[in-house]
């Protein structure tokens, strides 16, 4: 085969004759290290795309235990709700995703406020100083 068919391994740079099964995509050498790094990307970048699959998948899984499941582990505002009174109300099912969404919520709320910086070190002598408040009475007012 010519040299012209090899590429370089996007993991480790070292040049590499693709199998002739995969041809053009196939974009790392057959070690099994960059093997490895090749399938932690790939696997990050379907989870990056696909959130919400592994929460849908908890839900159904907890729903269809044969024991009742244990209350779920929600940041510290939802953790004060009645999750007991939820489940009972809604079922395991509904309890869980309202808690899901509650926690989606919660997420991009934080994800807002981080954007909003509160810089509180500046010098404050550059604002401006409010003049002193006048010494008015009230007048008491002559009816006619």
């Amino acid at each position: 085969m010519p040299d012209a068919k090899k590429k370089p391994c996007r993991i480790c740079l070292k040049w590499f004759r693709p199998d002739v099964r995969v041809g053009a995509r196939q974009h790392t050498c057959g070690r099994p290290e960059c093997q490895v790094i090749r399938r932690k990307k790939t696997q990050a970048a379907w989870r990056a795309w696909n959130r919400d699959y592994f929460v849908a998948w908890r839900i159904h899984a907890r729903s269809e235990s044969e024991r009742t499941p244990e209350p779920l582990r929600l940041p510290h505002p939802l953790s004060k709700l009645p999750w007991d009174l939820a489940k009972d109300e809604f079922g395991i099912k509904g309890a869980d995703f309202i808690g899901a969404m509650g926690g989606v919520l919660l997420r991009a709320k934080k994800d807002q406020l981080k954007g909003q910086v509160i810089d509180s070190k500046g010098d404050s002598v550059r604002l401006p100083r409010f003049p002193a408040k006048d010494q008015f009475r009230a007048q008491p007012v002559d009816s006619p």
